[in-house]
């Protein structure tokens, strides 16, 4: 039995930062094969993010565990050779460059398509590989500003925030192994490779639920903005104060009972001012002022279970560290704990794909720049050990020297 669902696939990982990774990282917890190609001399720019420890970045670890590193000059003949004969034994080719980037240096998808014509190819941009906007650089706050997604969060008469989180990244990345993976079944059944385009604006103009299809379905009547703590068309939705921190309720008509019946107010059930949605939203900023008297004589944990006991949709607002000490989220392993053999012990967010047939998560470690370079480049380029060598004295292939008393792991 394999040690996981994707075990015997082999990814070629052109990404660095992180929605490329964040594909290829998932594939790796899924026993996916992953060849890291990092641009020499210095490969990956997350090597240098913090927080950093005996020369680690716990960034670069956490979004690469499980990876082979190999270190390449890819503009130097030599190297892009070695590149080619790697493709033709891969099933995925993965990048996010800026478009056009890749096909500059010498890996297009004509090139690579022709090199082995079953491969599947994925790029990952801001934009996506077409369109007005494509040949412009952008991160994934970039992309969130355009996609509308940034002007929807804040308060209504103050500027638009933005979320200290990578979530245009990962979703386009999660977008991307969707879709990789399709195309993998597609293969099965017809033989055939393909080329993919996934952009962040895609993958952020995704994720409105109700504000595209409101506005065009109303002829522009209603109008998505921001709106605050609270939503501007369900009530009452949205953060309420505690005596000591902040609630989050999402109170639909089902869950209007059993709230008025939680803080005593039966006579708010069939109040006409209340009994409906749309009555509700109209007088929000008043359910908000009753919901938080009453709350103001609980705390927070205390107001949380009297809530829960009636189900209504409540949860506490919790703070990255007391997340990371939930109960739930630790038997869960939603965050989990790791060793890695430079850095020590780290904690990281888990998997969050769950196989019945592969219940315990693989035991990985993050590679360190150029580690792989003897191991790939004799099993799949058909190089001597002696050969890898005079191609790093060269400067074609580069890696950095273990540390003292670091092991290497052949299958990282």
């Amino acid at each position: 039995m394999p040690q996981h669902i994707m075990e015997g696939y082999r990814i070629l990982d052109f990404t660095q930062f992180l929605a490329g990774p964040t594909t290829t990282r998932l594939l790796a917890e899924m026993g996916a094969e992953v060849i890291k190609v990092e641009l020499a001399p210095a490969g990956d720019p997350t090597h240098m993010l913090p927080h950093r420890r005996a020369g680690r970045s716990g960034y670069y670890i956490q979004q690469n565990r499980g990876k082979k590193s190999v270190c390449v000059d890819i503009r130097n003949p030599k190297g892009l050779a070695l590149i080619k004969e790697l493709v033709r034994s891969c099933d995925v080719l993965l990048e996010n460059f800026s478009p056009g980037a890749i096909a500059r240096l010498g890996l297009g998808w004509e090139v690579v398509h022709a090199l082995k014509p079953e491969l599947i190819m994925c790029s990952i941009s801001a934009f996506g590989q077409s369109g007005p906007l494509s040949e412009l650089p952008g991160f994934d706050y970039i992309a969130m500003a355009v996609s509308g997604v940034m002007d929807m969060i804040g308060d209504p008469d103050q500027p638009p925030y933005f979320p200290m989180l990578g979530i245009g990244d990962v979703s386009a990345g999660v977008h991307a192994l969707a879709a990789i993976n399709a195309a993998l079944l597609y293969r099965h059944k017809t033989g055939r490779g393909q080329y993919i385009d996934i952009s962040l604006l895609d993958s952020y103009f995704h994720a409105h639920e109700i504000n595209v299809q409101a506005y065009s379905g109303s002829k522009g009547k209603i109008q998505p903005r921001r709106s605050g703590h609270h939503h501007y068309a369900a009530a009452p939705l949205g953060l309420f104060k505690c005596r000591d921190g902040y609630l989050f309720m999402v109170v639909m008509a089902r869950q209007w009972q059993p709230l008025c019946k939680a803080m005593g107010r039966d006579d708010l059930v069939d109040n006409p001012n209340y009994d409906t949605n749309l009555k509700r939203v109209e007088r929000r900023l008043e359910i908000v002022a009753i919901i938080e008297d009453w709350l103001r004589d609980y705390d927070r944990d205390e107001a949380l279970r009297i809530l829960q006991d009636m189900h209504v949709p409540v949860a506490p607002v919790l703070s990255v560290p007391e997340a990371m000490e939930h109960p739930h989220l630790i038997e869960r392993q939603v965050v989990r704990t790791i060793h890695d053999r430079g850095y020590g012990d780290l904690q990281i967010p888990g998997i969050p794909l769950r196989f019945s047939e592969f219940p315990e998560p693989l035991d990985l470690q993050a590679p360190y720049l150029g580690e792989h370079n003897r191991e790939v480049f004799t099993r799949l380029a058909g190089l001597t050990a002696a050969q890898v060598d005079a191609l790093q004295a060269e400067g074609v292939l580069h890696a950095e020297p273990l540390p003292e008393g670091v092991a290497s792991v052949a299958s990282a």
